[in-house]
């Protein structure tokens, strides 16, 4: 059992840090497929990943309910480090989840499994966080949408590998839609509800 006196660490600097970290996933969700980087330092329970950490840190608190799905359940670890340095309700309904922490990205859940918001309060629906394997090597992604000149290629490791294709429904509910930020190690891409998937190569 997890005592409080065993649990990691937050940030060193928690004023610092959580700007820094907003600043990075504010430029990650401006700029669709971009890889940004988290530079603020935080500790993390086991089978977070650093910039998942940090993003926890800096956007969850009492009002946002968080859903982990079996991996980030596999122990208590995680719910009781995100209770302790948040606050963040963790609850087991993902419907009503204003985030939805995934560190098992092939066994992810069917998107209708969360909230996609109303046309009247499109921000109720449910950001996922999901962990993958690489955000600089794999398959490439050419992405567009606004944030994007054009179109802009992202070349990473994601699960599952239909991802784009589940989120094409967000074209067919815009505004509602579910919004994602990829995780690796401390590098974020975002993939906001209006980026779209022009083509996918090996």
């Amino acid at each position: 059992m997890t005592t409080v006196a065993e649990l990691p660490a937050g940030f060193v600097d928690k004023v610092l840090s959580a700007q820094s970290t907003f600043r990075s996933v504010m430029d990650a969700m401006a700029r669709p497929g971009s890889v940004q980087r988290i530079e603020a330092v935080a500790g993390e329970p086991p089978g977070m990943m650093r910039g998942t950490a940090a993003i926890a840190l800096t956007l969850f608190d009492h009002d946002t309910p968080i859903w982990l799905d079996a991996r980030m359940s596999q122990t208590s670890a995680v719910a009781k480090w995100l209770k302790f340095h948040t606050s963040a309700p963790v609850i087991t309904d993902a419907s009503v989840a204003s985030f939805a922490l995934i560190g098992d990205a092939p066994g992810l859940p069917a998107l209708e499994r969360f909230a996609f918001g109303s046309n009247e309060y499109p921000d109720r629906s449910t950001t996922l966080i999901l962990q993958v394997e690489s955000l600089t090597t794999g398959p490439a992604f050419e992405l567009r949408g606004p944030g994007i000149d054009g179109t802009i290629v992202l070349q990473a490791t994601i699960q599952p590998p239909d991802l784009f294709e589940r989120l094409s429904i967000n074209q067919t509910m815009f505004p509602r839609g579910i919004d994602v930020v990829l995780v690796h190690d401390d590098v974020i891409v975002a993939i906001p509800r209006t980026t779209r998937l022009v083509t996918m190569g090996a």
